[in-house]
């Protein structure tokens, strides 16, 4: 939202001033004399009051015509996590069989209630629960591998077998000892210049990738635990550390085709239409009616165009690229302006 009250806007201009950490993804400030928009901690030098405008999120700031910064990279760097976070984080993932106490926290100088705040806020979490998240997976690839729920219980640090069963049923939906074939789906966050995204993958490959802000989000999710009978926990394994690498590689120029192994549930039309997808080269664009040329089903637009709604893997099968019979840009899950800037993005890629 464009911000328009005369008191924020002074409030929000000092802030810019005095490089003020608080305001980060509070305010995204757009440069009218560069046509950038910033945060409120970026280096480059300020402009005057009367060059800049103030907006609430950076989507607002990509459909006024801003571009983000290369100097701040705010649409990166409003969302990503604090150093301390960052620590915590790490600590979680070097020690999965160890709990992380506020006591840890502290003697690494981080402050638990900070890390609490963020992960409640970002993920929608306690930090507790992430890390019972990365311990009960963990836990499931130990007892996959043969392993007693006794035997994995106290390796994953747990002090009672009977400890372990109640986290273990709690997140998982059965017992240590029936719940080896559960399928579970791993979830984890990454940032992008175009906001947080989120990353989620079976042993087969990636299955979902979408901006945080995505409306049907909590309804891909629901979809993908019934098809694939999981539970989605966090956690991490090689399809994620790659579909981070090569996602960073595309938004940065440096990669047009993708390598990822996918996992996409879903009908035998609606994986030909994704199929179909796929095949769009890297700065072009294909209409609904192409597409159903193409599938030798000329009738079926209103279902090709469904099937590419129900896409749960973005910018890897780029609906992005699909546009209207006119020309003109269609609806697209992750917002009419990421697909702008990713469309100019590519273009400008190209022919690299």
């Amino acid at each position: 939202m464009l911000v328009t009250d005369k008191e924020k806007i002074e409030t929000y201009y000092t802030a810019l001033l005095n490089r003020d950490q608080s305001y980060v993804g509070i305010f995204f400030v757009g440069v009218r004399t560069t046509t950038v928009f910033c945060i409120a901690t970026c280096r480059a030098r300020k402009p005057k009051a009367e060059n800049v405008t103030f907006f609430t999120t950076f989507k607002d700031a990509l459909n006024h015509g801003y571009r983000p910064c290369k100097v701040c990279r705010p649409t990166e760097n409003a969302n990503l996590a604090p150093e301390q976070v960052n620590t915590a984080i790490e600590l979680v993932r070097s020690n999965p069989k160890e709990k992380i106490s506020d006591y840890t926290l502290r003697q690494k100088e981080v402050c638990p209630v900070l890390v609490r705040r963020w992960f409640k806020q970002h993920y929608g979490i306690t930090f507790q629960a992430f890390q019972r998240m990365y311990r009960i997976n963990q836990a499931l690839l130990e007892l996959k591998g043969g392993r007693s729920a006794t035997d994995t219980a106290f390796e994953t640090g747990y002090e009672s077998l009977s400890g372990f069963g109640y986290t273990y049923k709690k997140l998982m939906g059965s017992s240590p000892k029936t719940g080896k074939a559960k399928n579970v789906i791993l979830m984890n966050r990454l940032t992008t210049p175009l906001g947080p995204m989120l990353v989620c993958a079976t042993e087969k490959g990636v299955c979902l990738l979408e901006f945080v802000d995505r409306r049907m989000l909590e309804t891909e999710f629901r979809d993908l635990q019934k098809r694939l009978n999981a539970t989605i926990i966090a956690g991490e394994n090689e399809h994620i550390k790659q579909a981070k690498t090569e996602v960073e590689e595309y938004f940065a120029g440096q990669r047009k085709a993708f390598s990822l192994s996918l996992h996409t549930p879903g009908t035998v039309f609606q994986n030909q239409v994704w199929e179909c997808l796929a095949q769009i080269p890297y700065g072009e664009t294909r209409s609904y009616q192409q597409q159903a040329e193409l599938l030798k089903n000329p009738d079926a637009v209103r279902a090709v165009a469904s099937a590419n709604g129900f896409n749960r893997i973005a910018i890897v099968i780029p609906c992005h690229r699909v546009i209207g019979k006119n020309g003109k840009l269609t609806g697209y899950g992750g917002g009419l302006e990421r697909k702008q800037w990713m469309l100019e993005h590519e273009k400008q890629f190209c022919s690299a």
